[in-house]
């Protein structure tokens, strides 16, 4: 009998991502270890965030570091692979942490979530609700109270 796999490959298995198409992605850390409650590693994660190399292949709209994951809003360039992007910014924010902490060892859980959006409105909503995520979380009482995520919509916003 032919089994497609589990989990995560299963998923991936047969999926298409579109140039131009935007995508929200989320990515857990492993064990879902609240990796990111320090300010130091979360401010190591989001310069590797920010960093003009990190998405070669992708455009960053929106994203938001939260204490045990990632959300970001990504709209893919001709050429990408969402799962080629997504590995990268997983691969460089490991090592970059690890380095930082003197450690060794996965920091992001494997695999990822990923929605892709229908329309302009989609986006606005989405990008709002990503950076809702502190507020939800009791982490803030206001957005702009939240040091960890930016969104190319706000040119004046300097990330940590």
């Amino acid at each position: 009998m032919f089994r497609l796999g589990h989990g995560h490959e299963a998923l991936r298995r047969h999926r298409l991502a579109e140039e131009g198409r935007i995508y929200v992605v989320t990515t857990v850390t492993k064990d879902r270890v609240r990796w990111f409650e320090d300010f130091d590693n979360a401010a190591c994660v989001c310069r590797t965030t920010e960093s003009a190399s990190m998405w070669m292949c992708s455009r960053l709209l929106c994203w938001v570091l939260m204490p045990d994951h990632w959300h970001g809003l990504l709209q893919l360039r001709a050429g990408a692979e969402l799962g080629a992007e997504i590995r990268r910014f997983k691969s460089v924010s490991a090592r970059v942490l690890n380095l930082q902490l003197g450690r060794a060892g996965p920091l992001w859980a494997a695999g990822f979530h990923d929605h892709a959006l229908r329309g302009e409105v989609d986006m606005l909503s989405a990008a709002r609700y990503l950076v809702g995520n502190p507020l939800r979380a009791s982490l803030v009482d206001r957005v702009g109270d939240y040091p960890f995520w930016n969104a190319v919509w706000l040119s004046d916003r300097t990330p940590v």
